[in-house]
């Protein structure tokens, strides 16, 4: 009962030796237990080739037991060790001579309680490491329950904002309400476009276009977030152009599995709303092109109207057109990007398409148009713009109308020399009139009656004298304001002022002349506009002669 009343394998077999050397003058040699090996070995019984030859005898008694030869020993008896499976090996018993009959009855029954001993000491052991097992797996399977409910908790949350609309700031919130960390949803350059959480900085940190760059292609390499700083950062990335990038701030490095796991979730959900916004913003803004040319060309005024309105455009109100053009004479969309944040940011109007190398507007907004146009220089970061304004239409089939007047206007201002400014047809004064005559011929002869031997000459030598009289007359006969304008010296106006007189036979200091010869320079410079506007531009300055 002692001995079957042990878990413990050593113990048992400790009990058993005690036990065999109290019977007689006999030991325990040795146990062996079929796939364990050898246990609680005498000294003499510790030698491989012993061992071997010990197992080797085993095995030919079997299950029954039997005498074996070991050493010098005067007997030696392998007993069987059975437990309900079968034999599950043997104990050795040696001695100086051979026991009696009741001895060797009680080492059969020792022997007997010893495997059942041991038996039951190796079911004790297995429940154990059974449970032990189930155990582990119970852990494992709980720590997989709660990290497929985790990553349920966050798929369901981002999907309801994605579902609902929400956009880069309700995904921002949400993350933030996953992680408990402050998130930045920021574009591909680096500009923050939404926030949420603790922390916001008053002035958002933008580090250099080529370090931002090197950022994303690491994270793209990588394909996993990674930390920058204190910082976690995923890519939104539908395709391979990156949209957006959503960042948790975490500088103590807190940030665990759960928390990579509502990050990448996160940056997947922005990245199909990113992708939905720009195909959103990409129709509607074809849509609005495909409107404003067929207004521009007064085509299905019906149809245009009705796309319109469907776009939350009221034609109905009075509009007007804008034509900006700026330094390039090819289509540039650096100057068409410029256009648009301008209007927006002043209220102008969303209605404009590129057209050639300038960019259209349709406006129902009455602004200061020089306003506008710093603006868009503010925007650009350099250079040049010039506005042409039509006037105001109050139907939009009248919308031709007022998109030609503002490219007649740019082209009169164009042709007068004139500097950057916007340029509103209705503020033309003499050149709106002459503008508007049917019929110019009559302005064709009164042209080349007092200009007709100064662009004779032009035309024949490649000269700018009538340019030159234009910016003398318009300058009010100022000798410096006129040289400064065409970019030459006193010297050489002086010169072309008197090649002028010589040529033309006019006298510049009549005052009646000079009135005749600024309306005759104006009437030139819009005629040659308005050959242009119609389509046959000429490289003759010259205006057809009348007959």
């Amino acid at each position: 009962m002692l001995m079957t009343g042990r878990n413990n394998e050593e113990q048992i077999l400790q009990l058993a030796d005690n036990a065999v050397r109290s019977i007689g003058r006999y030991r325990l040699e040795g146990v062996h237990l079929q796939d364990l090996g050898w246990r609680a070995t005498a000294p003499s019984c510790t030698r491989p080739e012993v061992r071997a030859d010990l197992e080797a005898q085993c095995a030919a008694i079997r299950s029954a037991g039997g005498a074996v030869a070991t050493g010098d020993a005067g007997w030696a008896w392998a007993f069987a060790l059975r437990s309900l499976k079968g034999n599950f090996g043997h104990l050795i018993v040696t001695g100086d001579c051979e026991p009696s009959a009741s001895q060797l009855f009680l080492l059969r029954v020792l022997v007997q309680q010893t495997g059942v001993a041991l038996a039951n000491a190796d079911l004790h052991a297995r429940e154990r490491a059974s449970g032990e097992e189930l155990r582990t797996a119970n852990t494992v399977l709980a720590d997989l329950v709660g990290a497929l409910e985790r990553k349920t908790a966050i798929h369901d949350r981002l999907t309801r904002v994605a579902l609902a609309g929400e956009g880069p700031a309700g995904i921002a919130r949400a993350v933030h309400e996953l992680t408990d960390l402050p998130v930045a949803v920021e574009d591909r350059h680096g500009n923050l476009r939404a926030w949420a959480g603790p922390g916001r900085a008053d002035h958002y940190p933008k580090g250099p276009p080529a370090s931002r760059e090197a950022l994303l292609s690491r994270v793209l390499r990588e394909a996993r977030p990674i930390r920058d700083g204190g910082r976690l950062i995923a890519v939104a990335n539908p395709r391979d152009d990156v949209l957006g990038v959503l960042a948790l701030v975490d500088p103590a490095g807190r940030a665990g599995e759960a928390e990579l796991i509502a990050l990448e979730h996160g940056a997947t959900v922005l990245a199909m709303e990113l992708a939905r916004l720009r195909s959103l913003a990409e129709t509607e803004l074809r849509l609005r092109r495909d409107v404003v040319e067929e207004l521009l060309v007064g085509t299905d005024d019906g149809g245009a109207l009705a796309r319109a309105q469907a776009l939350g455009y009221d034609l109905e109100r009075p509009y007007r057109v804008l034509v900006v053009e700026g330094d390039r004479a090819a289509p540039d969309d650096g100057l068409l990007h410029a256009v648009r944040r301008a209007a927006r940011d002043l209220g102008i109007g969303s209605l404009l398409v590129p057209r050639g190398a300038a960019v259209v507007v349709l406006s129902d907004a009455e602004v200061a148009w020089e306003r506008f146009r710093a603006r868009i220089v503010t925007e650009l970061g350099s250079g040049h713009c010039r506005i042409g304004v039509g006037g105001r239409s109050e139907h939009p089939t009248n919308l031709p109308r007022s998109y030609r007047e503002a490219r007649l206007a740019l082209k009169l201002h164009r042709a007068a020399r004139g500097g950057d400014r916007a340029v509103e047809y209705d503020e033309l004064g003499v050149y709106q009139l002459l503008a508007e005559v049917e019929d110019t011929a009559g302005i064709e002869r009164y042209t080349r009656r007092w200009l007709g031997a100064l662009l004779d000459y032009d035309a024949r030598k490649r000269s700018q004298l009538v340019a030159t009289l234009t910016r003398f007359l318009e300058t009010g006969g100022a000798y410096d304001a006129t040289a400064q304008s065409l970019a030459v010296g006193r010297s050489t106006l002086r010169y072309r002022l008197q090649r002028i007189r010589d040529i033309s036979g006019h006298d510049l200091t009549d005052a009646a002349t000079r009135f005749e010869l600024q309306l005759a320079a104006r009437a030139w410079h819009t005629l040659v506009a308005l050959r242009e506007e119609r389509g046959h531009p000429s490289s003759d300055p010259r205006p057809p002669a009348s007959h």
